[in-house]
């Protein structure tokens, strides 16, 4: 039984490709059958330039474990970095 869990979210940042660096702008998030991951159901990750075509598109499939591990050390290195006093601010600015 297919879930279509999924939700889309504006992002700002970069993706290797095949063919090199390439700027993203969304991604998608979803629940359901993974096309290649070893599991029945997968947390799925599209980070995609929809304008640049389908060569812009890097995706991931993870266990459910693994995306959890993954959620909890993003937000523990967000939490040191901001403690840190260290920003997003782009490259060459003063925050």
């Amino acid at each position: 039984m297919c879930t279509m869990i999924a939700k889309r979210v504006d992002v700002q940042g970069s993706g290797k490709g095949s063919g090199g660096w390439f700027t993203l702008d969304q991604a998608y998030v979803s629940f359901d059958h993974p096309f290649n991951a070893p599991v029945e159901h997968a947390l799925n990750l599209d980070f995609v330039n929809e304008a640049a075509g389908p060569g812009a598109r890097v995706a991931v499939e993870l266990s459910l474990d693994a995306a959890r591990e993954l959620v909890a050390t993003i937000q523990a290195v967000m939490a040191e970095a901001e403690a840190g006093g260290f920003t997003d601010a782009p490259s060459g600015t003063v925050a």
